[in-house]
Parts: structure tokens; C-alpha cells; sequence
């Protein structure tokens, strides 16, 4: 197979097609890249600094294309990528401009009679980056930005459903970075396990489910290459009886169906307290039945969805929604089940839709138990008024992140990144460009 056909998913017809990378095609990029570290390694923080502030501005500039490319390969609402998407792109960019000139870990001193010690942080190499279909402009920025800044080269591969936006920030790059510095392959999986097995990268960085990171896991482990994996979330959001019923239900609907919910820190699994139960329920019922929502990125997206649909247990209540919307493209109706249980497989399981399931508990311990028993522990959020109650459960969620009255907000300058099978490595922050380098001591024998 040579080419991959482009799926509009909010029409399901063929636009397009991308070529498929193969071993040839991922050598010279990986190759490419080798031969730009040489160089770029010593570029100065000033250096690096201009050339992605460059970036940032050349993005926003370039607006409109990017947001045509991604929305016609994701379906997103064309406001919002304008309103939200690229401006926050550009920011990460400029964040990582100024941090690229305060990478910490410099230091010297005489730890040892006779000499000198000091700490070098170096980049790492040629970097291979792997970004998933939901967001893929703004997962190829937060790729690229750190590496580059840290002096990093990188090979990017972009899903096979949505590549066009990553292909047009590669050449947009080239006008910034020396040739080299950024290259991007397109392809299916098997590209993508190429590049993770080729000898040449010293680190893998991907965004993706569980199930890649992984895999990507153990074929990095082959070479013994450094992992950064950002992987599935399954957030749980835990609404105490003293909230105010409709504003929290405002806020966790929103959370839950942006983006379609394909979003890994979606706010989608809502854990109530038994007083306001019903009440909340209702409230979500309310708001998912007038919400409108994207597609879904695929057929077969859509398809794992409705089977999780199928297989709901008998005690399952599904208040609205649950099928598919239409006959064209992959759209399925905003949904909201209650009367879960903890071992659920819906529960369990990532859904990756506009979907909100719904549990209740009784209290504070109970709350925080069913929320940690998930494997994921990427994102999450607590609803409530009481400062003690949030400084206690904030402590014993065992997630990357949690929120307080608020669910998805990001800020370039925070780490994103969780735990257990939602991976190890963040994304944003300092933390994030430390992650892209590597430490070495130096020891000078004083005279």
C-alpha cells in the first residue's frame, strides 16, 4: 500500500490521500535528522529562542490554512480551532522560545578536595514523535516546541486520519530551522513501528492510547531508548452535595463533550454524591439532550463506541442519546448513563466520546476510592465549596492533575502528564523541556 485515503468524518467521503511512509522513506528522515543534530545541538539559547518565536508568529499568521486543513480531517468546529486551538499553539511555542534561554541544572562547586564539579544539561538526539487524531496540530506543537528548544532534532509521524496540519507546520518550520531540525512521515502503524525501531533515535515521544504506548514501550526497549508516553485518561469527577447543582452541571457537560470527548482528560466519568444524585442527573440529562456535538474521528471509532453502547449491563439506565446520529458521516447522539458500577467495562474502559457515564457514592472515602479504581491516572476534577474537603481529596487522587471546579483548563507554563497506564513523561513546563535532555558531570582536577 502506498497511499492511505482521507476521510472526512463529518461527511464520511474520500477527500484525499497521504503517502505511506516505508523503511526508505523513514531512514532518510531519521537520517536527516542525525545529520541537523550535529549542528543544532550547538546553536545557542538565543538562537533556538528566535527561530520558534518565528514560528509562533508565522501560525497564527497562517491561521486559516491550518484551520481548514484540520477541520475538514477532524470535523471540528471551525470557531473554536480559531478561537482556542492555533492561539494555544502559538503560545507553547512562545513559552518554549523563552524557556530555551533558563534551562535549569547549571551549577559548579568542590564536592571532592582538589577539584571542581559542574553539570552540563545537553540535549538528548534525534528524537522520534508519534501524535494521535484528536488534536493534531496542537499535539505536533507540544512534540516539537520542547525538543527543539532543548536543541533536539525530531521525526514526526502524525495519525493516519489527520497528517495535513502536521505536514503544513513541517514546512512552515523549514522557513525557521536550519534543513533537518523538523522533519515529518506519514504513514499507517507499521510507519510508525519503523521509526520506533530504528536504530538511529535516542528517545520516543508519543501521545496516544495505552495500548501504543506499550507497545512502543517494548520496541524501544530493544534499543534502549528513553520513552516519553502521554496516554489515555478516564477522568473521573467527583460532585460533592454542596455544589451548586446547574452551574457544576454546566461546567462538567462542557468538560465532557468538547472536542466530541475525544480528549484524554474528557470529563466524562461523573461520580455523584447520593443526596444530589437524581438531581444532578437531571441537570446532565438537560444539557446533553440541547448540546450539539462533532464527529467522531473515524468508522471505526464510531463502531468501538456503539459496542460499548451494546454491551451495557442490564442495570444501566441510558437516559438520552447511546446511537448513532444520522446516516453520513460518524456522529453519534450526546449521551448520558447512569446506575454504573465500578467494574464496568464502560467505566473501566476509555471511551473517547460524547459520552457521561454516571456513578453515586455515598462518602468522601467512597468518592475517592471509586474515582482511583481505574487503571488510567492521567486527569480529574473535584465539585465542591469545602477547602478542607479539597485539600484532602486533591492529595488522594491518584491522577496527574486534578481540578477544582473546573475541568480542562491548560496553562503552557503547567506540567500535563499522569500516571499508572496513562504513562510516565508531561508535556508543557519546564518539567516537560527537562524531560527532552540529558544531564552529564564534569570533573576538573584543580591544578
Amino acid at each position: 500500500m502506498n497511499a492511505l485515503d482521507l476521510v472526512n468524518p463529518a461527511t464520511g467521503e474520500v477527500f484525499g490521500s497521504i503517502p505511506v511512509g516505508r523503511e526508505s522513506e523513514v531512514d532518510t528522515a531519521v537520517q536527516n535528522a542525525a545529520k541537523a543534530f550535529t549542528t543544532w545541538r550547538r546553536s545557542t539559547p538565543m538562537e533556538r529562542q528566535a527561530a520558534l518565536l518565528a514560528i509562533a508568529d508565522a501560525l497564527q499568521a497562517r491561521a486559516d490554512e491550518f484551520a481548514d486543513l484540520e477541520c475538514r480531517e477532524t470535523g471540528k468546529d471551525r470557531a473554536v480551532m480559531l478561537s482556542d486551538e492555533i492561539p494555544q499553539s502559538a503560545d507553547v511555542f512562545r513559552f518554549f522560545a523563552g524557556a530555551a534561554r533558563t534551562l535549569p541544572g547549571a551549577s559548579a562547586g568542590e564536592y571532592l578536595a582538589g577539584h571542581t564539579s559542574s553539570l552540563r544539561r545537553e540535549p538528548v538526539g534525534v528524537i522520534a514523535q508519534i501524535t494521535p487524531w484528536n488534536y493534531p496540530l496542537m499535539m505536533a506543537v507540544w512534540k516539537i516546541a520542547p525538543a527543539v528548544a532543548a536543541g533536539n532534532t525530531v521525526v514526526i509521524k502524525p495519525a493516519d486520519t489527520t497528517p495535513s496540519s502536521t505536514v503544513l507546520l513541517g514546512e512552515l518550520a523549514a522557513d525557521f530551522l536550519p534543513e533537518g531540525v523538523v522533519n515529518v512521515v506519514t504513514g499507517d502503524r507499521d510507519t510508525g513501528r519503523l521509526l520506533v525501531a530504528h536504530p538511529v533515535p535516542a528517545m520516543v515521544s508519543i501521545t496516544g492510547s495505552t495500548r501504543a504506548g506499550i507497545e512502543v514501550a517494548r520496541a524501544a526497549a530493544d534499543t534502549l531508548k528513553r520513552t516519553h508516553l502521554e496516554l489515555g485518561g478516564n477522568a473521573p469527577v467527583l460532585v460533592f452535595d454542596d455544589v451548586d447543582v446547574v452551574s457544576a452541571a454546566d461546567g462538567i457537560i462542557a468538560a465532557a463533550f468538547y472536542n466530541a470527548g475525544q480528549d484524554c482528560t474528557a470529563a466524562t466519568r461523573v461520580l455523584v454524591q447520593e443526596r444530589v444524585h437524581d438531581e444532578f442527573v437531571n441537570a446532565l440529562v438537560a444539557r446533553a439532550k440541547a448540546a450539539k456535538t462533532g464527529p467522531l474521528n473515524s468508522a471505526v471509532q464510531l463502531e468501538r463506541v456503539l459496542g460499548l453502547m451494546d454491551r451495557l449491563p442490564g442495570h444501566a439506565v441510558v437516559h438520552c442519546g447511546g446511537k448513532r446520529l444520522g446516516d453520513r458521516g460518524f456522529f453519534l447522539e450526546p449521551t448520558v448513563v447512569s446506575g454504573l458500577r465500578q467494574d464496568d467495562e464502560i467505566v473501566q474502559e476509555e471511551v473517547f466520546a460524547p459520552v457521561v457515564t454516571v456513578q453515586r457514592f455515598g462518602t468522601e472515602e467512597e468518592g475517592v476510592t471509586s474515582a482511583n479504581g481505574v487503571p488510567q491516572g492521567l486527569a480529574s476534577s473535584v465539585w465542591t465549596t469545602d477547602a478542607g474537603r479539597v485539600a484532602r481529596v486533591s492529595i488522594d487522587l491518584d491522577f496527574g492533575c486534578v481540578w477544582v471546579n473546573t475541568h480542562g483548563p491548560l496553562a503552557a507554563e503547567m506540567p500535563h502528564g499522569g500516571f499508572g497506564q496513562s504513562g510516565y513523561g508531561k508535556d508543557l513546563s519546564m518539567i516537560g523541556l527537562e524531560d527532552y535532555t540529558r544531564v552529564k558531570h564534569v570533573m576538573t582536577k584543580l591544578a
